[in-house]
């Protein structure tokens, strides 16, 4: 029952203008700094580890900041999952080459790292191209909040699929066989088990390796794409960036490291809006102390 109503908020909520849903958004987010203690304190020690050189009262400021922008993500699900093909077109501003995949005579894998629009990053590649593609999804719990982002994911995708992370990673290495885009999520913490600690601002992280290995075995274009909520009501920015012409090598490590060093540029570009509330570091290499 608690799902049905949430998601009939985010319903009604996607008729609103979009400068008066982002106030919405933001005041939530300014309740949620208030009162989600725990990922509250999860998001200033992710700050003290990733940028030292801020002092306690900017990082408590950017914080609070991001805090805005996680509130305005959650809200505007509902406009990604239910407003009309027209409006996200007017909303969501393209820049680059959408259209690589079409083209390619190889899969082209989009590497899409963690900021507060990731999915509307997901909606454009749906939206502005017409190419078979795969994702990974984090299965819910819930089954009907689970049903309602699989089908406010994908109903833009004729001819796409995504795939649980519990699952075998089988019919997606099929899909991209047959020539499908794949968008990958490549900077979170999934434990030990096929990553390795790779410096992450310095600070060794659980990544996984697979970016660069699926990239090399299957012969797969890599192209950076990276989102960015816009402020007020002027939408959002997705930018589909150059084919990286470095990545993959035959060294998997080295590839993972040169990655994080990417994320962590575009982060100092933007980094409000990151994902702080995610526990980057909680797999920790064997005898070193929790940093949470």
């Amino acid at each position: 029952m608690g799902s049905q109503l949430l998601l009939g908020v985010l319903w009604l909520l996607h008729w609103l203008p979009m400068p008066v849903l982002a106030a919405f958004g933001r005041g939530l987010g300014r309740l949620l700094y208030a009162l989600a203690r725990s990922r509250r304190q999860v998001a200033l020690r992710n700050l003290e580890i990733c940028l030292p050189e801020l002092s306690p009262r900017e990082r408590e400021a950017l914080a609070r900041e991001h805090f805005q922008w996680l509130g305005r993500s959650l809200l505007e699900r509902g406009l990604l999952w239910y407003a009309p093909r027209d409006r996200l077109e007017r909303l969501i501003h393209v820049e680059g080459d959408v259209t690589l995949a079409e083209r390619s005579e190889r899969p082209v894998m989009w590497l899409v790292p963690h900021f507060m629009a990731l999915d509307v990053a997901g909606t454009a590649t749906l939206l502005f191209q017409n190419h078979p593609a795969g994702s990974i999804y984090q299965q819910q719990s819930d089954p009907v909040m689970d049903e309602a982002m699989r089908k406010g994911r994908m109903r833009f995708g004729d001819n796409a699929e995504i795939f649980p992370r519990r699952d075998s990673a089988k019919p997606l290495i099929r899909a991209i066989k047959k020539g499908h885009a794949f968008f990958n999520l490549p900077d979170m913490d999934f434990g030990a088990r096929d990553a390795a600690f790779v410096p992450f601002f310095g600070v060794p992280a659980a990544t996984l390796l697979a970016p660069s290995r699926m990239a090399l075995a299957l012969d797969m274009v890599v192209q950076p794409v990276l989102a960015e909520m816009l402020p007020g009501g002027q939408g959002y920015r997705v930018r589909f960036l150059e084919p990286w012409t470095h990545f993959p090598t035959e060294d998997a490590l080295a590839d993972t490291a040169a990655m994080n060093r990417w994320i962590e540029g575009e982060i100092r570009r933007n980094p409000a809006q990151y994902l702080w509330v995610h526990k980057r570091f909680k797999t920790r290499p064997a005898g070193a102390a929790s940093l949470y």
